[in-house]
């Protein structure tokens, strides 16, 4: 079955009004591409029930006593494409260099993982020395998958040709993945276990600005059901923003991107919890500025 796309999903946070990019200290970019996704297809309907569902939070943060609105969110129009996933990335790439030549950090909305690759590039480009901490069940670092090398399932090897990397929750590899994982840099998710003592071990790993990407699918499917490979045995909610919250302490993130959203409308909880991952590494970027 099917489901439709929202008609008006809104801006992020259900803000009255769309306020001029420029006076803006994030730009919340929807990317609704579910082209090179190999089980179950919607990824593209993920950025609109993020937004659908962000109108629901509080804008207060808890935590950090902030409400990081008030820097200014700007949600521009999604980027479009239905082809291969090479015009895409280009697409995205174009509209990420736009977005940090005004200055303003960039929140990229998926669709699948590969909506990433232009993301970073154009952060990998703009950052000397950046590094990239991917969360995420799966290695994604095949050179090329179903005849493409900017596939999904490669996101990670794109990276690691502008950008140095740390993977953080990974419990699903392919074979020929298993030789270029680097111990000293990967974080296993039955290695990790259900406590928070690796934290200050992936804060060390890292260098330079940092760009994050998070795969949704990061999530043991028992609170994030809502992705196209859901894998057992996944991160708590409460592991991964500490570890956020750690890593903007200590570095500066520069970006990041939500991505792998497949949103079921009989279980709006997960669209929530992405929307509300977001908005939470917006409080801890505002409250470390």
């Amino acid at each position: 079955m099917t489901w439709p796309l929202h008609d008006d999903p809104g801006a992020f946070g259900g803000l009255p009004e769309r306020p001029v990019p420029d006076r803006c200290r994030f730009a919340v970019l929807p990317i609704p591409y579910d082209g090179t996704s190999t089980w179950r297809k919607g990824a593209d309907r993920g950025p609109d029930a993020l937004l659908a569902a962000s109108a629901n939070m509080e804008l207060y943060d808890i935590e950090t006593g902030g409400e990081p609105w008030r820097a200014g969110i700007v949600t521009m129009a999604p980027v479009l494409h239905d082809g291969p996933p090479e015009g895409m990335v280009a697409k995205v790439r174009a509209a990420a260099d736009d977005l940090l030549d005004r200055g303003l950090t960039v929140v990229g909305l998926g669709g699948e993982h590969s909506v990433s690759i232009g993301l970073i590039q154009a952060h990998a480009a703009r950052f000397p020395g950046l590094t990239v901490l991917q969360f995420d069940a799966h290695g994604d670092t095949r050179d090329s998958y179903e005849g493409s090398p900017n596939n999904h399932a490669c996101v990670m090897a794109r990276a690691a040709e502008v950008a140095d990397y740390v993977q953080v929750g990974i419990r699903s590899l392919d074979a020929a993945e298993a030789p270029k994982v680097r111990p000293d840099r990967t974080f296993y998710a039955h290695e990790i276990g259900d406590g928070c003592d690796f934290i200050p071990a992936v804060v060390d790993r890292l260098s330079g600005p940092v760009y994050v990407t998070i795969d949704l699918d990061v999530f043991d499917p028992g609170i994030m059901p809502s992705t196209g490979t859901p894998e057992p045995g996944g991160l708590a909610y409460r592991q991964v923003v500490r570890t956020l919250a750690a890593v903007a302490q200590r570095h500066r993130i520069v970006g990041f991107d939500v991505v792998e959203l497949l949103p079921d409308p009989r279980n709006p909880g997960p669209d929530f919890l992405a929307a509300r991952l977001a908005y939470q590494l917006m409080a801890y970027l505002t409250a470390r500025q």
